[in-house]
């Protein structure tokens, strides 16, 4: 199961740059540099993985700047937060998915697959509740390395 993000992952900071423009947020240095790290990570970060990757990278910023620009990039739509046992975790927003979280590490792993959209239309008819862009599945368990 690949993570949804996977065709983000050589996203170069122009392509960042465009997506920013695109969903109304101005293209700070900042947005730039966390909107480019998640894109090219292809994994869910906390903000303090985010601004310890920034850091190494020798982008760093405070610890309010990068949850600010989070909950910005999250407002515009670019960013989505998966809420698991521990700190949420961001991800880039593309195509609908769905998450994975492990109760133990709490790392999040984005999920694109059909049987999960499939099992959101099932609960839609059941309940009548109707998902809308940002609705996803949310999976608790131990992942493969807490197992072993």
């Amino acid at each position: 199961m690949a993570p949804q993000t996977e065709h983000h992952r050589t996203a170069p900071p122009d392509e960042s740059r465009v997506r920013l423009r695109q969903h109304g947020p101005s293209c700070t240095p900042g947005r730039l540099h966390v909107l480019t790290l998640l894109a090219v990570s292809g994994r869910h970060l906390s903000i303090a993985e985010v601004r310890e990757e920034l850091t190494r990278t020798g982008n760093a910023i405070h610890s309010a700047t990068a949850y600010r620009t989070l909950e910005t990039l999250t407002a515009a739509g670019l960013v989505h937060a998966g809420h698991g046992p521990g700190p949420a975790r961001y991800g880039i927003t593309g195509e609908p998915h769905h998450h994975t979280a492990c109760r133990q590490c709490g790392h999040v792993e984005g999920l694109a697959s059909r049987h999960p959209t499939d099992a959101v239309g099932t609960i839609e008819k059941l309940t009548g509740l109707r998902p809308d862009a940002s609705g996803s599945l949310l999976v608790h368990g131990r992942c493969a390395d807490c197992c072993d």
